[in-house]
């Protein structure tokens, strides 16, 4: 292949030192393997393209300036010889992993002829592999640094279509059973990559305020439907601030977003506590319009000012969600695990269920459970992720307990 038909970009500067995230491309012709690579590589820190014909591979690493390619032997080895001899000639400077089955001779000539035409080659990923397999072979490639990221316009963000809604699941406490899920905004930024809402979410004064409540709970209705479609109903919860709701048609234009379905039970808004015990009487108010359409209301990140809620003459709100201050440690800090037990009670006396948030270890949820906590939600279970990710991990399986 000519040289010159490349473009320049296809050169990176020293992989994994560059003040952006690093790239990678998975090439394979099967489309469940590249699926399953892209969630992987993303998970670990790495913005991911794919390409299902090797003959495309050099072009389209020049087009997304990948710094990893990851190379598939499903098509066979003439068509990954034909890639990394295209690569060779193009002068990729980043590096290529290739995987297959490690008996195979066509693996053993693949790796040879890589290096043959001047690729930095990894050593092989023999399949099968699990997640962590791959992240030990790439995580040392990432950057050691931390670089600041740039500063993010929400307006931005909704115009290119960054924005994404990722799920992490609500579990019974006492069957395992997924309850539900909370729905978490997340930027896809095209340069650097995941980033969690505090980099981004809008203040009450933002020109895009309103238009990014609306997409929160747009994308939350589609999603539910791809949910039902994949699965079935699930109940879901979006965050949205209660000045959404200052707006004489706010509630009624929330729920003209929700889909009209006999399957679909509602949805829960989740408030900040501190909003709520800042204004009572709007949130007693907000909660009782939601109501009348159709939606439930949760108060989230219950901390320390939670003795506030005792002053409520009427309680109609459905949850109380424990901020993971009280959570974290439960097991061994006697203080928190008295101020659960009252929040928990308190619960009872007026009907709500209760969240036990940000559980990460065996011992803080097995303290939940025996405190009584309905739900448990946090990394013990999973992780915050993408609505096809969860009906696949979280639905297409029962729970089970991790061991610490």
């Amino acid at each position: 292949m000519n040289r010159a038909m490349i473009p320049d970009a296809i050169v990176p500067t020293s992989f994994g030192r560059r003040k952006v995230v690093p790239r990678a491309l998975i090439a394979d012709g099967k489309a469940h393997i590249r699926n399953f690579l892209r969630e992987a590589l993303e998970e670990i820190g790495f913005i991911v393209s794919d390409c299902a014909d090797a003959a495309h591979i050099a072009f389209t690493v020049a087009e997304h300036h990948s710094d990893l390619v990851v190379l598939g032997l499903s098509a066979g080895g003439i068509a990954a010889s034909a890639a990394l001899e295209s690569l060779g000639a193009s002068g990729f400077a980043g590096r290529v992993l290739v995987f297959g089955p490690p008996a195979s001779p066509m693996v053993t000539a693949v790796a040879a002829l890589g290096e043959e035409v001047g690729l930095a080659m990894l050593p092989l990923l023999p399949t099968p592999f699990s997640d962590q397999d791959l992240r030990d072979r790439v995580t040392p490639l990432l950057p050691k640094e931390q670089f600041p990221a740039p500063a993010i316009d929400v307006g931005e963000a909704l115009h290119g279509d960054w924005l994404e809604l990722w799920y992490q699941p609500k579990v019974d406490a006492r069957s395992l059973a997924v309850a539900g899920a909370e729905a978490l905004v997340r930027m896809r930024h095209p340069t650097w990559g995941v980033f969690p809402p505090e980099r981004f979410l809008p203040d009450d004064g933002d020109p895009h305020f309103f238009a990014f409540s609306e997409f929160v709970a747009t994308r939350a209705a589609n999603d539910w439907r791809y949910i039902l479609d994949s699965h079935g109903p699930v109940e879901l919860a979006i965050n949205l601030p209660m000045t959404f709701f200052e707006r004489d048609d706010a509630a009624a234009a929330l729920s003209a977003l929700l889909p009209r379905h006999p399957a679909f039970a509602g949805v829960i808004v989740e408030f900040d506590a501190a909003d709520i015990l800042r204004d009572p009487v709007h949130a007693l108010r907000t909660a009782r319009l939601l109501q009348l359409h159709n939606i439930a209301c949760a108060i989230d990140d219950v901390g320390p000012g939670w003795p506030g809620l005792l002053a409520f003459d009427t309680f109609p709100f459905v949850e109380i969600k424990v901020d993971r201050g009280f959570v974290a440690g439960l097991a061994t800090d006697r203080l928190k695990e008295t101020t659960c037990r009252s929040i928990v009670e308190f619960a009872d006396r007026v009907g709500a269920r209760t969240v036990a948030e940000g559980v990460e270890t065996r011992a803080d949820f097995l303290a939940a459970r025996a405190l009584g906590f309905d739900l448990i939600q946090g990394f013990f279970f999973a992780r915050p992720m993408e609505a096809p990710k969860f009906v696949r991990r979280v639905l297409g399986k029962p729970m089970t307990m991790a061991m610490d």
